[in-house]
């Protein structure tokens, strides 16, 4: 990327307007032309910055441009907003000057995206940190949440700002921003209620309807249908370009950001629909009997929700519509109200209720970006105002944009001038006075107390009797005829009876930056600006958060009977403190320019332009600062710049800069009334003076350029020479090189031929004798084996046969093995042992019957069940699981019991049923069979339970030798209803295993769980008891005994082995 070295570099058109030359209207717009077409937007007059609106985006606002301006000097770059806000921070930060920026021009200019860049550019270049960080975040996001409130688009202007802004953001010593302060001004309130052809409301109506949810439109009681609300315009309801619905959550994280609570965030929203619901209140007349009409309100379901979201009471609104009470003294006096005068105060409320909103915003977003330190700080103000505005129809607002405009214009040139006479007093320059236009006549015509039109609209306001717009005018014509800036048809002025220019029912003011044609017609409404007491009464009686805030002085117990401020009053009191805010500080001046009406880019419309540039007073400007001197410059970068036009100077002065340039003027022989020299700056009187330096600094840069490009080619030749004559020298080196390797190669290779013969012959050699060798030692080696086989052939004999003598019987359980006689045989003798083990286990088995087998699975499936759990296992190994220990076929006893179980019986035992009560035991038969099991009375043989094994979930028993076992069944089964079964049987291992193998062998149901432990539930009924097994001695012998403790414990004491 190329950097200038100084704005006439590289120069399209003139970069500073007091260097063009011929200085005509026409050569000055001829240049803003020309830079416009060539996307140079930026152009300066002296320190001031003129800013043309692009309509389209430019690549001149990233971070490296940001770097390229920073801490440069004002002249040192090309024209750029960022070298004005760069000059303006680091003369606050270095030398401790307060400083503003005044940005005017007509809506549309940019003025509000200029302010943008510098309050950006400022952000970017002052110091880091997450304090400063977030003041910073803070400061700028302000900015989207003050647009939305009170920007809109005009037939001029997407984005215009209806209001003036003016935002001190304050620093502490290091430069850093602590907060700011921002100032609102003339809020253009009448667009809340009706909105010129072509325009649109405030951007936060349309942001809200497209943009919120559902839920939040529900609750605010709206409508996403623009044209439901007669407030909001329907021909420019959308904007090409602007998505509402992204611009309402970007103003939400805004007022986030900046600080504002969830509550006051809806609280806003709602006021925002409060004024949408009072625009849609329409009145019909109704007759009294007194003869005068009085208003109603014909669909009050709007009126109603209005309330519901104010919390207001429905009929002191309504009475408000219809009644005004005016007070005098102790009197009171209730007169009705007609449809035009509601329609009045139903658009007086909106247009009060909306501009108070709009100020208490600003006032909150103070609150969260004021500075929290109390110590002295530096102060930057930046001024965002309306420009000059020239409508076929102007009114009261445009007067007042106007009169303000009038202001800044005075301001501007006494601060102009003082710094022009500031300067040259501090560089030691005589100072000669400057003809100007002094445009304090006009801003007496317009403010004076005594004779001003302000003051004679107060007062014709507050005149009792009958007061309008033309009473007005008539006095206007009778104390103001005789200014040579006023104008009127109907004034004693003989001149204007026969303008037709002129109409009657306005007047004419010749404003510095021309003559102005204002309407009377609303002037005397527009400044009263009058909201009917019962109007602030009733929305201080809300119960919403912020309306009793807004209205104050509906308050009852502060009633005060003067009449309120007037806009016109209000106004011209806060323009004047803001003209002593400023005359404080250092200015610094952006006037914006807007090149074309279409909103189009690469369009530039010469009439616009010197429409402009007319009443921005740019020409006015650059003649007050060519007056004098039109060119300075300090001495260290001039002397820079042309000391290649001088031999003494060049190419470096070793003495004062002020000397070398001294030097150098005189060199060039420039007359002496030419130039001036200060303390610091060389000042420059005539731009031909400095054309005429750069003209010969061009021609001098050609003639150093020849003499580089002459330099440089010689350079180049001798350089390709002595590349050529070492390029030779090289090739010659490597050439004898290669030779040199080629005769050694050869040498080597008849070499290494030599050395392989040799060692080829040694090496055959060498194999003969090895080959003998090696066949010497095989010899050796199977003599060695044979003989060594035939050793081992013989001891293995003699182990076999001696083994074959002394086998060990049949006996699976016959653990003797003879001893071996050689200890190579280790390995072997014992893998022989376990083969002959496996074989004798096989062959016995082969012994088994089908019943024996089953025996035996029975037990080895015991032995997994209960094996190191139970200590009742080794006493039932040696036992045989007979299964019918009652004869339950052959005894004649138990022929009916038997009968009536459908499949065959598994086991039949006499078990103990566990009384629950007091834990004794009663004899009962257990019959098991593969779907159920049966309890019978042992001595009747009476069925007392069966209980399908379906039904059965798990079996408990403990871990010692006691034979408890309990039968858990599901629950909900039918089985349940009297609870589980606690048994006590001496072949407890025998049962559950036949259980147990019932589960598994059955694929209709799950596997048994057996639970050992030495305390589990067991569930009687409605109760659950915990039976709990103890060891010890029982008082009653040396047998297992059972006891209840309580409801809950049945305690088992078992005997220690």
């Amino acid at each position: 990327m190329e950097v200038k070295t100084s704005l006439l570099d590289n120069m399209i058109g003139v970069g500073d307007m007091v260097l063009i030359e011929p200085l005509s209207e026409d050569t000055f717009i001829e240049n803003l032309r020309k830079r416009f077409e060539h996307n140079e937007i930026y152009t300066y007059i002296g320190s001031v910055v003129i800013s043309m609106n692009p309509y389209k985006s430019l690549p001149i606002y990233t971070a490296e441009k940001v770097e390229e301006y920073r801490n440069r000097n004002f002249y040192e770059l090309s024209p750029h907003i960022y070298a004005l806000a760069d000059e303006a921070y680091r003369s606050l930060r270095d030398q401790d000057k307060d400083q503003c920026i005044l940005i005017t021009g007509e809506s549309g200019a940019g003025k509000t995206e200029a302010s943008k860049f510098v309050m950006s550019y400022v952000a970017a270049v002052c110091g880091k940190g997450q304090e400063v960080n977030k003041v910073k975040e803070q400061l700028l996001q302000s900015n989207p949440v003050l647009e939305a409130f009170g920007n809109a688009k005009t037939v001029r202007n997407d984005n215009s700002s209806r209001f003036g802004k003016y935002m001190d953001i304050e620093f502490d010593f290091k430069g850093d921003p602590l907060g700011g302060v921002i100032s609102n001004y003339l809020l253009e309130k009448s667009r809340v209620v009706k909105q010129p052809r072509g325009e649109r409301n405030f951007h936060i109506f349309y942001q809200l309807l497209s943009g919120a949810s559902d839920d939040t439109l529900k609750k605010l009681k709206l409508d996403r249908d623009f044209s439901k609300y007669n407030y909001l315009s329907l021909d420019s309801a959308t904007v090409n370009g602007l998505d509402d619905a992204a611009c309402f959550r970007t103003v939400r994280n805004a007022m986030q950001i900046v600080g504002f609570m969830e509550d006051e965030v809806q609280s806003v929203l709602e006021l925002v629909a409060a004024v949408l619901k009072l625009g849609n209140l329409e009145f019909k007349p109704e007759s009294r009997c007194n003869g005068f009409d009085e208003s109603r309100i014909k669909d009050k379901n709007d009126l109603k929700e209005m309330c519901e979201l104010l919390g207001i009471e429905q009929s002191v609104l309504e009475r408000a519509f219809s009644f005004r009470t005016v007070e005098a003294k102790m009197e009171k006096v209730s007169t009705t109200l007609n449809v035009a005068q509601a329609y009045y105060a139903r658009d007086a409320l909106a247009k009060n209720l909306y501009s108070r909103l709009f100020s208490w915003l600003v006032n909150r977003i103070n609150e969260s970006i004021k500075a929290q330190t109390k110590s002295r700080k530096k102060v930057m103000g930046v001024l965002d105002i309306y420009g000059f505005e020239i409508f076929e129809d102007n009114s009261f607002e445009q007067f007042i944009i106007n009169y303000c405009n009038e202001k800044l214009q005075q301001i501007f040139i006494e601060l102009t001038l003082r710094e022009e006479q500031e300067e040259y007093i501090r560089e030691g320059i005589e100072w000669t006075n400057i003809e100007y236009f002094n445009n304090a006549i006009i801003c007496d015509l317009i403010e004076n107390n005594k004779n001003g039109i302000l003051a004679m609209l107060d007062e014709e306001c507050l005149r009792p009797g009958t007061v309008t717009d033309e009473t007005f005018l008539d006095k206007l014509n009778t104390v103001c005829a005789e200014h040579q800036h006023f104008e009127s048809r109907q004034s004693k002025n003989s001149k204007f009876l026969t303008d037709h220019s002129l109409p009657h029912n306005c007047f004419r003011i010749q404003h510095y930056a021309g003559k102005v044609l204002y309407r009377v017609e609303g002037f005397v409404d527009k400044n009263n600006d009058l909201l009917y007491r019962d109007l602030s009464q009733a929305m201080y009686k809300a119960n919403h958060s912020l309306i009793k805030i807004l209205f104050p002085e509906g308050n009852p117990a502060k009633v005060n009977l003067k009449r309120p401020l007037t806009a016109g009053f209000q106004f011209r009191a806060s323009v004047g403190t803001l003209m002593k805010n400023l005359l404080t500080k250092n200015p610094n001046y952006i006037r914006c320019i807007k090149p074309n009406d279409k909103k189009a880019a690469h369009i530039f419309t010469d009439s616009l332009v010197c429409h402009q540039v007319r009443y921005l007073g740019l020409m006015e400007n650059v003649r007050v600062r060519r007056a004098g001197y039109a060119f300075r410059q300090a001495y260290e970068p001039c002397l820079e710049r042309y000391k290649m036009l001088c031999k003494q100077t060049w190419p470096h002065w070793k003495g004062p800069a002020r000397e070398g340039v001294e030097v150098l003027l005189k060199n060039l022989q420039v007359p002496a009334e030419e130039f001036a020299y200060g303390r610091s700056k060389i000042f420059i009187r005539n731009p031909r003076t400095l054309f005429f330096l750069e003209e010969k600094r061009r021609q001098c840069l050609e003639d150093l350029a020849t003499l580089i490009q002459k330099i440089y080619r010689g350079w180049k030749c001798r350089t390709h020479f002595l590349l050529l004559k070492k390029s030779q020298v090289v090739v010659a080196a490597w050439y004898r090189r290669f030779a040199q390797q080629k005769k050694y190669q050869n040498i080597r290779s008849s070499a290494l031929v030599v050395q392989s013969y040799i060692r080829g012959w040694k090496a055959r050699k060498l194999l003969r004798e090895l080959k003998h060798k090696k066949r010497c030692e095989e010899a050796v080696t199977t003599i060695s084996a044979y003989w060594h086989g035939t050793q081992v052939l013989n001891t293995m004999q003699k182990y076999f046969m001696g083994l074959k003598k002394t086998m060990p019987s049949m006996s699976p359980v016959d653990k003797s093995w003879p001893a071996r006689p050689y200890g190579f045989l280790d390995g072997m003798h014992q893998e022989l042992r376990r083969i002959f083990h496996l074989w004798r286990c096989k062959k016995y088995r082969s012994q088994f019957t089908e019943e024996k087998k089953a025996t035996y699975e029975e037990k080895l499936a015991a032995s997994e069940l209960f094996k190191d759990k139970k200590a009742l296992y080794p006493s039932s190994v040696g036992q045989p699981f007979k299964g019918d220990y009652v004869e339950i076929t052959k005894n004649p006893k138990y022929q009916k019991l038997n009968s009536l179980v459908e499949d065959k019986v598994l086991l039949a035992d006499v078990v103990s049923k566990i009384n629950r009560a007091n834990g004794k035991g009663a004899p009962r038969i257990f019959l098991l069979t593969k779907k159920s099991l049966v309890l019978a009375d042992q001595k009747t043989g009476q069925v007392k339970a069966s209980v399908p094994l379906l039904d059965l979930s798990s079996v408990s028993v403990s871990t010692q030798s006691d034979g408890f076992f309990a039968l858990k069944l599901k629950e909900g089964s039918t089985s349940a209803a009297k609870g589980d079964f606690l048994l006590s049987s001496d072949r407890l291992i025998e049962i559950i295993t036949k259980l147990h193998r019932i589960g598994a062998a059955s694929a209709e149901r799950n596997q048994i769980n057996i639970d050992i432990s030495d305390e589990f539930l067991v569930q009687f009924k409605q109760d659950k008891v915990c039976v709990k097994f103890i060891p010890g001695t029982p008082k009653n012998g040396n047998g297992v005994a059972c006891k209840r403790k309580n409801n809950r414990l049945l305690e088992v004491s078992v005997p220690s082995p």
